[in-house]
């Protein structure tokens, strides 16, 4: 069962950066879903896709990985940019 290691990204619709530099491990879904017939909704038995582990760093992430023989890939997170402005070149 494969699974993807990432860091988590600020949420855009709040300003604080809680929880912003935990690594989280989340396996691969291993099947595709599907539309349930009576209501609609997508599902299905894969009950990996449930389990969102967090972790204070990558080292500590890949060292369960690696503990319980679970085959992963890192995904970088996006590169934080800083707009550096000056009040005055609001009214330009």
């Amino acid at each position: 069962m494969p699974a993807r290691i990432y860091q988590r990204m600020k949420n855009a619709m709040q300003s604080g950066r809680h929880r912003v530099g935990l690594w989280t491990l989340e396996f691969e879904p291993s099947e595709a879903q599907r539309a349930d017939p009576l209501m609609g909704w997508a599902g299905s038995s894969d009950t990996n896709r449930q389990v969102r582990l967090t972790f204070p760093t990558l080292d500590a992430a890949k060292a369960y990985a690696d503990k319980q023989g679970i085959g992963y890939t890192i995904v970088p997170g996006p590169e934080r940019k800083l707009k550096i402005q000056h009040y005055a070149d609001n009214f330009k």
